[in-house]
């Protein structure tokens, strides 16, 4: 694999570079920034925001990582969880002790779930010669209490990055960074309202390919990428077809394998928005990149620009209210609820979500999945159904 990714001359060049950063689950890319960037380290993060603004700042590269999905048999990894769990966790723990993560220099584990603490407690027994984060996240959302809070999160996280990487986190160098993911958010809600209005021009799987690459590439390369991608789209000449418009929901952490997200489609759903890939999309607009407190300008991000998730108290902003005026901004016809068996904080918001879409007159669905799940015929079923029960509605 390249070290950085060339400009396409094609659609089916660029979605075939993101497949073979997806499939890469020994993590050459990283091997090969380390390469090119000596004495420089790579930090891997688990689902779902990390302010990455303040690793790039200090020179490292962030590397979001989702476990081995259907690609990998968990052997060992059973024997640090219970089988009542999650899937992405035993599959992360199993290529940790596969040695597939050697590339990496510490990792960073987001206050998501007590699933995901545990994991960081086992890394930090396991491998004590990486660096190990449990990075916590407000939950009141109150500036003399969350903020106070956060900052002091993210202040130990840059002292502790200095410190691993020898690099001084100036206010100049975490400006440059925040104006940075300020483009690759720009670039990605381009992408994504392109895509909600032409669904017919990018399928759903490359589509979520483009956007995992983020993941795996350094925001100046995922930006150039994107911007390609984008160019391209341009040219493209397809036709519609009779699908109805959902947005898919509760997969914002261990996520869906290729096949389901194709077999959704494949059963007359065009996926016009999701949370698959929340973390970069987690803040909505863009933060001040021209101040002299960057570190207060990531606090207030969070606090008042970040989107909603199951993982987060909704703080007087109730989520069902939200994803209704998500299904609407979309222009939707319905809401499929794709939650990964045993998760919890989906799991326990989804009653109230559906409440509030009936309250809406929102159409909507459930189902869960198992990442290392290969069977989709009952689910294309289920999701079919649906699909001809909103066409006969309408």
């Amino acid at each position: 694999m390249g070290r950085r990714p060339t400009k396409f001359d094609d659609l089916t060049a660029a979605v075939r570079f993101a497949r073979a950063l997806y499939e890469d689950l020994s993590f050459r890319y990283v091997s090969a920034w380390k390469h090119d960037h000596p004495g420089g380290k790579a930090l891997g993060y688990l689902p779902i925001y990390i302010p990455r603004e303040i690793l790039h700042a200090a020179g490292m590269l962030p590397v979001g990582l989702f476990g081995g999905g259907d690609r990998v048999q968990v052997i060992r990894g059973d024997a640090f969880f219970q089988s009542y769990i999650c899937h992405l966790p035993r599959t992360v723990i199993e290529l940790a002790l596969g040695k597939q993560f050697r590339a990496f220099d510490g990792f960073i584990f987001p206050s998501i779930c007590d699933v995901i603490r545990n994991l960081s407690g086992v890394f930090r027994l396991t491998f004590k010669d990486k660096y190990i984060l449990y990075l916590d996240f407000p939950q009141n959302f109150d500036p003399s209490v969350g903020a106070v809070f956060y900052r002091h999160e993210l202040e130990r996280l840059a002292n502790d990055l200095e410190r691993l990487g020898g690099t001084r986190i100036t206010t100049r160098k975490l400006n440059r960074a925040i104006s940075l993911y300020n483009e690759n958010r720009h670039l990605l809600f381009s992408l994504t309202g392109l895509r909600a209005d032409f669904p017919h021009k990018l399928s759903a799987v490359d589509f979520y390919l483009i956007l995992r690459a983020g993941y795996a590439l350094p925001v100046e390369d995922h930006n150039a990428f994107l911007s390609n991608v984008l160019s391209l789209l341009e040219a493209v000449d397809a036709e519609a077809e009779d699908k109805i418009r959902v947005v898919v929901t509760g997969a914002f952490c261990e996520q869906p394998p290729l096949g389901l997200i194709k077999t959704i489609e494949n059963a007359g759903c065009y996926i016009v928005d999701d949370d698959f890939q929340l973390g970069l999309k987690w803040i909505q607009s863009d933060i001040s990149d021209d101040t002299e407190d960057p570190v207060g300008a990531l606090v207030n991000a969070y606090l008042r620009q970040s989107t909603f998730s199951s993982a987060v108290y909704e703080n007087g902003h109730p989520k069902g209210e939200q994803l209704a005026r998500l299904v609407k901004q979309r222009r939707a016809d319905g809401v499929l609820f794709c939650v990964p068996s045993f998760c919890d904080p989906s799991l326990l918001d989804q009653p109230q979500l559906e409440r509030a879409l009936d309250q809406n007159h929102i159409k909507h669905f459930s189902f869960q999945y198992h990442e290392n799940l290969g069977q989709f015929h009952v689910i294309k079923e289920q999701a079919g159904t649906f699909s001809d029960m909103i066409k006969l509605w309408e």
